[in-house]
């Protein structure tokens, strides 16, 4: 490995020769990420099968899949069937590509290794953010996987954290796992109980739906899956009247989890209830600003780049958050608000600044819907 990476070595070749190296190299990387993006969250396996029209289930020959040419040369469409393929394959592929050339220009002159981690660490994000943005979860192969890789890298490669030696740079990544992670499940369980409900006040005599998939309220319809992100996830109410298909309750408690499904004193399993009117003038919902898969994920920051940097992004990513979940997302049509991701926000000051510099030089010189990482739930088949 340190022959691979010797400075002689690296520096034998014209520095641009390796500029060019790498953007090439984060373009066929980017195109693996979208596979990543795509299946990760689904389930699917990142093997097989082999890359594939969405529409027409064409298989790929290699010769059509050469990143960022072919989206070009195809004109965003597939050769078989003609069908639109998304732009966000060849926008994953230019970040990425432009991601790993930044790192090479922002490091490779100083250390090689450290420009490769540093690419490594982008494309992590660069997935965790895509994905979020369309899921609402980061996948556990990217947080707990980074927080493994984060580690190895640290050992690997001290400068990562400005250490004299590996022991040091394992220590400071050790830390910066506990501070990251740590300091962020307090805050969830803090919030969990101080922000972890809505309390809800409705119009006298006020009919309430719940069907199999949505809460129906006279002003909006609110997706389970909206509602449902923990276990322990419970809309709350007292019924003046609840009706099923086969019965009535009068004056009793509601309580409506994922799992379970309690009217008074009775006990019932959700899926086998698909159809509830409940008369109420007020409940209560639960609600959350960021998961477990937060958790993780700015751990798997603090692995890779030490716990003062994490407590950084963590300040800095509140200062961005806060805004973007007040804004929300406005579901086209219902008018409901769909929870923001919350791992862009831990990204963003990731993207302004680097971690510490490698203190010795070299002669190449410097300049984050359901899934298991938030597990949201589909909601209950009422």
């Amino acid at each position: 490995m340190s022959r691979v990476f010797d400075p002689q070595v690296w520096a034998a070749v014209p520095f641009h020769f390796w500029s060019l190296a790498f953007f090439t190299f984060g373009s066929i990387v980017g195109s693996f990420l979208n596979v990543c993006i795509y299946r990760m969250p689904r389930g699917q396996s990142l093997v097989t099968p082999r890359s594939h029209c969405p529409h027409c289930r064409y298989s790929i020959p290699w010769h059509l899949n050469i990143p960022l040419l072919t989206w070009l040369f195809l004109r965003g469409r597939c050769a078989n069937c003609g069908a639109p393929i998304s732009i966000r394959y060849f926008g994953v592929e230019l970040l990425t590509a432009a991601a790993f050339l930044g790192c090479w220009l922002a490091v490779g002159r100083e250390s090689a290794p450290l420009a490769v981690v540093y690419c490594l660490l982008l494309a992590g994000f660069i997935v965790a953010t895509f994905i979020d943005f369309e899921h609402f979860i980061i996948p556990d192969e990217i947080t707990l996987g980074g927080i493994v890789l984060g580690f190895l890298c640290s050992l690997a490669v001290p400068a990562l954290h400005g250490a004299p030696n590996a022991a040091e740079s394992m220590k400071q990544s050790f830390f910066g796992i506990v501070a990251g992670g740590g300091v962020i499940y307090a805050i969830l369980r803090i919030g969990k109980l101080v922000f972890g409900k809505q309390k809800l006040d409705l119009a006298a005599d006020t009919t309430v739906v719940f069907t199999e998939t949505a809460l129906v309220l006279p002003d909006k319809e609110v997706p389970y899956e909206d509602l449902f992100y923990r276990d322990s996830d419970v809309i709350t109410l007292e019924a003046k009247l609840v009706e099923l298909i086969d019965r009535c309750y009068r004056g009793v408690r509601v309580q409506l989890s994922a799992s379970k499904l309690v009217i008074g004193e009775e006990v019932l399993d959700p899926e086998t209830v698909p159809y509830m009117e409940v008369v109420t003038d007020q409940m209560v919902l639960p609600r959350e600003a960021m998961g477990l898969g937060d958790v993780k994920f700015m751990a798997a920051i603090g692995a890779f780049l030490g716990w003062k940097a994490a407590l950084f992004r963590l300040v800095a990513g509140g200062r961005v958050g806060p805004m973007r979940l007040g804004n929300g997302r406005k579901r086209g049509g219902g008018g409901s608000k769909l929870p923001a991701p919350t791992g862009p926000t831990r990204i963003a000051p990731c993207a302004a600044t680097r971690g510490p510099p490698a203190p010795a030089r070299s002669s190449l010189r410097p300049s984050a819907r359901p899934g298991a990482a938030r597990k949201g739930r589909g909601g209950p088949g009422l």
